[in-house]
């Protein structure tokens, strides 16, 4: 896969399930995969941004850069999630943007590090 399928496959899945998520198909609290509105409005505003690279950014190495910067930030995420170990009790809230208290979330944010 290169950097600019990555930008719009990726887009569309951070995009979906945003949109996924405001429909309330993951609010439930608790359950094995759940998302708050701030993990939706993150998802739903990085994969319309991963779109629009795909596209206005003509430059491969540019994508590829984005594409790495990607990778940066999910292993970022995928390592907190981990070390917060789904610990709801901690209210643990990075940066305001991710809850990481399902354990879903760490698996997802592995897959798009990988």
């Amino acid at each position: 896969m290169n950097p600019k399928q990555f930008l719009q496959i990726g887009g569309a899945v951070l995009l979906l399930l945003g949109l996924l998520g405001f429909a309330g198909l993951f609010s439930q609290k608790g359950s094995f995969f759940w998302l708050d509105n701030s993990e939706n409005v993150a998802h739903t505003g990085l994969g319309i941004i991963a779109i629009a690279a795909a596209y206005l950014l003509k430059d491969a190495q540019a994508q590829k850069w984005l594409v790495a910067l990607v990778g940066v930030t999910a292993l970022f995420f995928t390592v907190v999630g981990f070390a917060v170990g789904g610990d709801t009790a901690s209210g643990v809230n990075t940066f305001g943007i991710a809850n990481l208290e399902s354990p879903a979330d760490d698996i997802l944010h592995r897959v798009v590090a990988v």
